[in-house]
């Protein structure tokens, strides 16, 4: 969407602080031996008193409050019962919502507990690489540009993309257009940001796959040469210098 109004930008702030407030207490929260069902419950309680519905629930029937994605999951991790977090595990927590006709939406990766995988680089990377990119957004850039810049630094830092997934416009509903803020170059987007335009822009920095693969139960994506993936994803708002970030309260970069 395109903020035309203070009201449009209350609006958006609103949501936008509900799903990041959402996200940090459940990273807090997460615990070895606990299952994704019981941090998804904590999370839907949260959104639910903050007054927001859940995003995927209410666009897609999602079997959850929140996706929650364990290890090899790339995203849409279903959070159930038997999905118990460990020490050590790599986490994605991907929280969206609607409040008021408006929609945000964010996520994060992290490691619960010690890195006994050693994959906190992995996760660091994810977060430098969306902390520079968001730098980078402002009116009149063009979408490739900034898939290419993602993609850059990731292949500098060691690691490949997913280039099947993409950071998108959101704001009156989940999806909206641009649809394909991809973490690769597309010669063919000839796209440009607008200034005023509310986007999510994520980042998915994978250890040995360039392609999320859905699974049986319809939701589940796997990369498809395995390995690991981290996602980070702030929502924004587009101006003519530096993004106004509209989820800053994740606290997902510290």
């Amino acid at each position: 969407m395109s903020i035309t109004s203070q009201e449009e930008l209350f609006g958006m702030k609103q949501v936008s602080n509900a799903v990041a407030e959402t996200l940090k207490q459940m990273r807090k929260y997460a615990a070895p031996g606990m299952s994704a069902q019981e941090l998804d419950e904590f999370g839907g309680n949260i959104l639910n008193q903050l007054g927001a519905k859940s995003a995927p629930r209410l666009t897609y029937g999602f079997p959850g409050w929140t996706c929650i994605s364990v290890n090899n999951e790339v995203a849409h991790g279903i959070p159930t019962k038997a999905k118990i977090l460990n020490e050590g595990d790599l986490i994605n927590i991907d929280v969206s919502a609607e409040l008021n006709g408006f929609w945000a939406d964010n996520g994060g990766s992290f490691i619960l507990g010690r890195d006994l995988n050693k994959l906190q680089p992995l996760v660091d990377v994810s977060k430098q690489i969306l902390k520079k990119t968001i730098a980078q957004i402002k009116g009149g850039v063009r979408i490739a540009d900034i898939g290419k810049l993602i993609e850059m630094q990731a292949k500098q830092a060691g690691y490949k993309v997913i280039k099947n997934l993409a950071g998108h416009g959101v704001g009156r509903s989940l999806h909206e257009e641009p649809h394909d803020i991809l973490n690769c170059y597309d010669r063919y987007n000839t796209d440009r940001f607008k200034k005023n335009s509310i986007v999510a822009i994520e980042t998915f920095i994978a250890t040995d796959s360039s392609y999320a693969e859905q699974q049986e139960d319809g939701w589940t994506l796997i990369g498809n040469r395995g390995g690991y993936v981290a996602q980070h994803e702030h929502t924004i708002m587009i101006t003519n210098g530096m993004p106004i970030i509209l989820t800053a309260a994740n606290e997902i970069w510290g």
